[in-house]
């Protein structure tokens, strides 16, 4: 072993050169109530602690390789979104993963262009961003409303739930949650028998009285509903959905933003190597491994792969790359993750998480497509309105 260990690394040594490569996190803080439950605050290190352990990770393989990691990270108000970027890219990073929403990712990507930069989303989940609202240089490893709403809809049509209520809040991302869970019926034979609204009124979730006022509300809210087998909860500003598992009048599983929820990672999750994950991102941060961690980890190891392959850190290289048939990387999911070359999205499995145990994961058994199970997730694309990556 130690001598093909050896071959391997003289074939490499005559075309292997020294890289470094550079690049930037920017995480978009805006003003937020607190979540619902103490277990969702924010760690003050989210995505950086995954930017952290992807350095690591790279820089194992490029120690063979020549290639050096560095990565730049900051936080930064909406208002103040530019000013880092812009800094960032004085100072000549070219790779910038963005923790942001729409709007703010939208601009980030066009003043990123100017530059050449690549810009790779780890959060925002509109549809529009992977549709119309394209762009060339805009890569995305979160998956969209649309792939977490696939992911819910296909384990309740393997469970033959096909009935549902929609319960969704009343602010603007709830409704685009919402109609992508009206899509994800359509699309998999599912029938929403009712649907309900419920009022964002604004102030404090975790008052003294705020469970007790939750529990008169939810109850009586729902009262009436048609016969239904599961409630899909559509509430992405985090209002009242952790409430409905126990809180409805009817009882009945709930899914989608409670109950069972679609995640690109949790800290519980084991399979597939995950294990090693787990514990090597516990022992860097001292806390369990959250989405966006996983998401950084994901778009900066994109990035290594895709040096390690290339030889090259220059942008539009990279990019090529990674948009090519030639791109996969293995995520912990049970198969290698690649890139939709039509509108940028990451192409990868849904875990079903229940706060305890990885459920589920999608593409279910038996949702079949000609290119891959995954691309049932999301926009196919006959279905995109993409047209930057043509």
């Amino acid at each position: 072993m130690p001598l093909l260990a050896a071959a391997a690394l003289a074939l490499w040594a005559p075309v292997a050169q020294a890289v470094e490569v550079k690049a930037g996190v920017l995480r978009v803080d805006y003003p937020a109530l607190l979540p619902i439950s103490r277990y969702d605050l924010r760690a003050e290190d989210l995505d950086f602690a995954g930017a952290q352990l992807a350095d690591e990770d790279n820089a194992t393989t490029g120690a063979f390789m020549g290639h050096s990691y560095e990565t730049v990270t900051a936080a930064a108000a909406p208002e103040e979104a530019l000013a880092a970027l812009e800094e960032m890219l004085a100072s000549g990073i070219r790779y910038i993963v963005v923790d942001a929403r729409g709007e703010e990712m939208l601009a980030l990507a066009g003043r990123a262009a100017e530059a050449g930069a690549l810009v790779v989303n780890a959060a925002a989940p509109e549809v529009t961003l992977r549709g119309a609202d394209c762009r060339a240089n805009l890569l995305h490893v979160a998956p969209s409303d649309a792939m977490a709403a696939d992911a819910v809809a296909q384990f309740a049509i393997w469970k033959k739930w096909p009935r549902w209520v929609l319960v969704s809040g009343s602010n603007p991302e709830d409704r685009a949650l919402a109609e992508a869970y009206r899509r994800a019926a359509r699309k998999f034979g599912a029938k929403i028998v009712e649907e309900r609204e419920f009022e964002d009124t604004g102030g404090t979730r975790r008052t003294d009285s705020g469970h007790v006022l939750v529990q008169r509300q939810l109850p009586t809210f729902l009262q009436r509903l048609p016969e239904h087998d599961v409630v899909i909860a559509a509430d992405a500003s985090d209002y009242f959905a952790a409430y409905l598992p126990y809180h409805l009048w009817t009882p009945r599983p709930v899914m989608g933003s409670a109950g069972l929820r679609p995640v690109t990672m949790h800290g519980a999750h084991e399979a597939w190597g995950a294990t090693q994950f787990q514990t090597r991102f516990e022992k860097l941060a001292r806390r369990q491994v959250m989405p966006g961690d996983y998401n950084t980890w994901l778009a900066l190891r994109v990035l290594g792969e895709a040096v390690t392959r290339t030889g090259s850190n220059d942008p539009a290289t990279l990019e090529e790359y990674i948009l090519s048939d030639a791109f996969e990387l293995a995520a912990f999911k049970g198969q290698k993750v690649t890139f939709r070359n039509w509108n940028g999205q990451l192409r990868q499995p849904i875990l079903l998480y229940d706060d305890r145990i990885t459920v589920s994961v999608s593409p279910q058994e038996g949702f079949l497509h000609q290119v891959s199970p995954l691309d049932t997730l999301g926009l196919d694309r006959p279905e995109s309105d993409c047209t930057a990556f043509e």
